[in-house]
């Protein structure tokens, strides 16, 4: 089965200085488009595309931690490498 490529024309509408394409609802809904895309320049012209999220948030890195069930057993060990007794200037 053949990958079909649906295109549409779209008009650039001013805002300021720059302009803008308007994305139809269903598109935004269907592709789960939300703030910001990613807009990249190909040979072929512009690509705009969803923009992943890469960064957690504090709860999700929390729930992620604890999912791994990391045992912590060792971290004292690791604090006390024997830097403890250097002297270091400030």
């Amino acid at each position: 089965m053949e990958k079909q490529i649906r295109s549409r024309d779209v008009k650039l509408v001013p805002i300021g200085n720059s302009k803008g394409v308007r994305i139809p609802k269903a598109l935004l809904q269907k592709y789960g488009l939300k703030h910001t895309l990613l807009l990249e320049e190909t040979e072929r012209g512009l690509l705009l595309r969803k923009k992943e999220e890469s960064k957690l948030s504090w709860e999700d890195t929390y729930k992620a931690m604890a999912n791994e069930k990391e045992h912590w057993d060792d971290f004292d060990t690791t604090l006390l490498d024997g830097l403890e007794d250097e002297d270091f200037e400030y």
